[in-house]
């Protein structure tokens, strides 16, 4: 319980702060959008770029983590397509987006902050590896599909270089590849970009968090609710459940990469579905009605699973 009242409840009372103020209007969409910008280009690439650069590579690529986080969303993707086809008899596109708001979550503005209240610096590797889980490899897989169904016609291989453009210019994925190679260079971070990243970096959770609720606050929840139900219960259920088998009975994880595996994969919908939504002009509604239903009912399961994991210590 403690888990719950030291680092749920401060968690998502930022959320809520940031979901007042925009219901409020004290900040307006203008505002949201500069924060969220802040937030992905200023202040989370630093949190990741220390976290990768201070540790040694072999501790950050934990590849049963890898299998067990990374297994778990493909199956539920793979899962929501099925059900979504079954179910809808949507179109491939919707289907793309049905899917990834199933399995897309919430570790770079929501599991870092997380991570950062519940377990400190020494615990961020998973939450950052999650990370960039989420953002080459799910982002991408959405984006493929996404350019393969739009441009038909095209061939795959116009995709692919889309796809390898947007990894690019995505600002995590390249402090990432920034870490890992001053990592494995054996270098020491200098005192000075030591200390900027620490400032930058300290603002990521606070402003993430806060981010969240402001986006939230514009978003209608406009959509079939038996149709964001089962995806909600795909992402904050079957996920996790998943996740736990193969963190913790076939894959060897040690205790603390497991429950963090499990933690991460019950996060609720991550906003950057939404970016990819509006992109391309697809799913748009239902896609901010997930988001803002997964993360209101994952005030009680991810409640849950701190309340349960938490003691552990990396």
């Amino acid at each position: 319980m403690s888990a719950v009242v030291n680092v749920a409840i401060p968690v998502f009372a930022i959320i809520l702060a940031g979901y007042l103020a925009g219901r409020l209007r004290i900040l307006g969409d203008a505002a949201s959008e500069a924060l969220n910008r802040f937030v992905y280009f200023f202040a989370l690439p630093p949190v990741v770029f220390l976290g990768m650069a201070r540790r040694p590579l072999v501790e950050i690529l934990n590849w049963p983590f890898i299998g067990a986080f990374l297994g778990a969303m493909l199956a539920v993707y793979a899962m929501a397509w099925a059900i979504g086809f079954l179910l809808h008899r949507e179109r491939p596109a919707v289907l793309s987006m049905q899917a990834l708001n199933a399995c897309f979550a919430n570790t770079g503005y929501m599991g870092i902050p997380l991570f950062l209240a519940a377990f400190g610096e020494a615990g961020l590797a998973p939450a950052i590896l999650a990370t960039v889980i989420m953002s080459a490899v799910m982002v991408g897989l959405a984006v493929v599909v996404l350019e393969l169904v739009q441009s038909a016609g095209n061939g795959p291989g116009r995709a692919l270089l889309d796809v390898g453009r947007a990894l690019l210019r995505n600002p995590l994925v390249m402090a990432t590849v920034a870490g890992m190679a001053w990592s494995v260079a054996g270098l020491a971070v200098p005192v000075p970009v030591d200390n900027l990243g620490s400032l930058l970096g300290a603002s990521a959770g606070p402003c993430a968090l806060f981010a969240i609720g402001l986006f939230l606050a514009g978003r209608p929840l406009a959509a079939d609710l038996a149709e964001i139900g089962w995806i909600v219960a795909l992402k904050l259920l079957w996920q996790p459940l998943l996740t736990w088998w193969l963190a913790f009975r076939v894959l060897p994880l040690d205790p603390y990469w497991a429950a963090s595996a499990v933690i991460l994969a019950g996060l609720p919908t991550g906003a950057l579905t939404f970016v990819v939504a509006q992109q391309y002009r697809v799913y748009v509604e239902r896609t901010s009605a997930a988001i803002l239903a997964s993360t209101v009912v994952s005030v009680v399961t991810l409640s849950a699973l701190l309340a349960t994991y938490a003691h552990l210590t990396p």
